[in-house]
């Protein structure tokens, strides 16, 4: 029997490429020491001009303000490229800090990374 290894790598993101979007996965608890780890795979990602980048919060256990600055930072970098970033959060308690601090009209949060790729697939298609 083949074993799947499905472990996460060591760290707090993961970032791949999911038909032609640039996926961003945050893990775990993302908190100052996290988003100090977080940072420069972050900015890498984020720098090719033009994507679509998907930030999913999924698996995310905890988030607080160093989370929201990871995500401006993000968006920030997105929008100077001339991208676009759409946010997966189907956490109720991450939600609630996103309007806290003022952040649903950035972001308009999606319940489901296969939500966020259909919208990005039918934008790009026209």
């Amino acid at each position: 029997m083949q074993q799947v290894n499905n472990a996460w790598p060591i760290g707090h993101i993961r970032v791949q490429q999911v038909d032609g979007c640039t996926v961003i996965e945050f893990h775990g608890e993302i908190d100052i020491a996290a988003a100090q780890q977080i940072l420069p795979d972050l900015d890498a990602a984020t720098t090719a001009p033009g994507r679509t980048v998907v930030v999913d919060l999924t698996p995310v256990e905890f988030f607080d303000c160093y989370g929201l600055r990871l995500l401006c930072r993000a968006e920030r970098r997105v929008a100077e490229r001339s991208g676009w970033l759409l946010l997966v959060c189907p956490h109720p308690m991450i939600l609630r800090i996103l309007r806290a601090g003022h952040l649903i009209g950035r972001f308009t949060p999606l319940a489901t990374r296969e939500e966020a790729l259909s919208l990005a697939d039918s934008e790009a298609t026209g």
